[in-house]
């Protein structure tokens, strides 16, 4: 039996034109595995929904919108590149159905060039989830968050996370995240990141960011650090996931480096799905 690949994404309004893109590219690189999209948010319009549920429906995957009020999240740390909706990757176990076990949450702002399918099948070993920490030829920040943040390990991003619901739900609680942002709002530079890597960075199993969440700003990092192997060719090769982090978005006329064009190609095609 094929396995299914379950994805969550949480997100507004704003991004539901590169989650369309995500989605395309998911598809164009999912050797036609099973997929069934989750979408937590808070009150995204029907009609944008329903832009997603058609475009879904041509690849054949289900999409499962859940709706949640987001006043839980009024006294957390938000910006306008950091809105409520982040947080509920945190709580997704207690969002989720109980049924639901595995999940791979995604960022909207990706590119999936290659198969997920690898990174579905990963064995946590006993950890809670998975994610990539991104650091430069040389490592200036690590210490630096370590001392932050009160941890010992690399800073992860959140941005893609292979998620054990199980022991989610049974390790991630509110009351902790509320405690923490009442106790480190001040030093919180990326608030649920920051949470993540504060509360339960020590569940986290490292996985490559050169292939699952590889910084699409830092080509030249990737092809210094490792000396010269990670050209383009290696990236469309061996990458999976292309990660967008940061200003301007690929899609913003502002942004202009080696991944932009393979961006806009993308997002060209999403364009063009069903006419």
């Amino acid at each position: 039996m094929t396995t299914k690949l379950e994805l969550l994404f949480t997100l507004d309004a704003g991004y539901i034109q590169p989650f369309k893109v995500a989605l395309n590219s998911i598809h164009m690189n999912s050797n036609d595995a099973p997929i069934r999209v989750w979408l937590i948010h808070d009150g995204i319009d029907e009609a944008l929904l329903e832009e997603v549920r058609q475009q879904t429906a041509l690849y054949g995957w289900g999409f499962e919108p859940v709706t949640v009020n987001g006043n839980l999240f009024n006294n957390a740390p938000t910006e306008a590149r950091y809105p409520r909706e982040m947080y509920f990757r945190l709580l997704a176990g207690n969002i989720l159905p109980d049924t639901i076990h595995k999940v791979l949450y995604l960022d909207p702002d990706i590119l999936v060039i290659n198969s997920l399918l690898p990174l579905w099948n990963t064995d946590l070993d006993g950890h809670m989830l998975t994610a990539s920490t991104h650091t430069g030829v040389i490592d200036v920040t690590t210490a630096l968050n370590n001392l932050r943040l009160n941890t010992e390990h690399g800073y992860f991003n959140s941005g893609i996370m292979l998620m054990n619901l199980d022991q989610a739900r049974k390790t991630i609680k509110w009351e902790d995240i509320k405690r923490t942002i009442d106790e480190y709002g001040d030093y919180l530079m990326l608030p649920d990141q920051d949470i993540l890597n504060h509360l339960y960075g020590s569940t986290i199993l490292e996985v490559p960011d050169e292939v699952w969440n590889y910084d699409a700003r830092n080509y030249v990092t990737y092809l210094t650090r490792s000396l010269g192997k990670q050209d383009i060719h290696w990236v469309m090769a061996n990458t999976a996931i292309l990660h967008f982090n940061g200003k301007p978005k690929p899609w913003s006329d502002k942004h202009d480096n080696r991944f932009t064009a393979l961006y806009l190609n993308y997002a060209k095609l999403t364009d063009g799905l069903g006419k």
